[in-house]
């Protein structure tokens, strides 16, 4: 699995407008040969800045499947125009993994 990060820094006063259309790209992206998950999140202390993680089963399903499809074309033509300056993109491997154990809470309650 091969996990593409990408910080989008979407123009200031734009980011409802972005998000709206991330919705529809969303599902261009969600066919695509390779695909397993993507998430999108909005910075907190600067709103205008969003990270965009994607999950692929290999790098060439990105790189080469989606960048090289008509599908991408379309993506481009939703999202492109909203970031300044473009983004910078990076693919992933996991190198460890860490999640609470089944039976336990994340976030153990504090006793006195």
């Amino acid at each position: 699995m091969i996990l593409e990060h990408a910080l989008l820094p979407v123009r200031p006063g734009e980011e409802t407008r972005f998000e709206a259309a991330f919705e529809h790209a969303r599902s261009i992206i969600a066919v695509m040969p390779g695909f397993r998950s993507l998430t999108l999140s909005r910075s907190i202390e600067t709103p205008t800045s969003y990270l965009l993680l994607v999950e692929w089963e290999t790098l060439e399903d990105h790189t080469e499947g989606f960048r090289g499809s008509a599908e991408y074309e379309r993506w481009r033509e939703l999202l492109h125009g909203f970031y300044e300056p473009f983004p910078t993109v990076e693919h992933f491997v996991r190198v460890t993994h860490a999640a609470p154990r089944p039976g336990t809470s994340a976030h153990p309650s504090i006793s006195n």
